[in-house]
């Protein structure tokens, strides 16, 4: 199963929106549900957060590989996710 980990905090506007954009993007095409979501409140595992290189949240990575950083638009997440099931290289705009 392929497997995306977000690194977010509770009151963000933003990582709302990503979480609302992964639920409308799997209702829309089933097959993105196969992919795994694993979330950490950045907040409540700081020591766990620490050892990724990121600024912003939301910040996702699959398989150690970081997929994106901040905002994200609907269309976005969508290329991330379908690029997660595929193994197809996304246009990442990690920093």
């Amino acid at each position: 199963m392929k497997k995306i980990t977000i690194f977010y905090q509770p009151l963000c506007p933003f990582c709302k929106k990503a979480f609302n954009y992964i639920d409308e993007c799997m209702s829309e095409n089933p097959e993105l549900a196969e992919i795994e979501i694993e979330k950490i409140d950045e907040l409540a595992r700081p020591e766990f957060a620490d050892k990724f290189d990121y600024y912003y949240v939301p910040t996702i990575y699959s398989d150690g590989k970081k997929l994106h950083e901040g905002g994200i638009f609907k269309e976005e997440m969508k290329e991330l996710l379908t690029s997660v099931l595929t193994g197809k290289d996304y246009k990442s705009s990690a920093k």
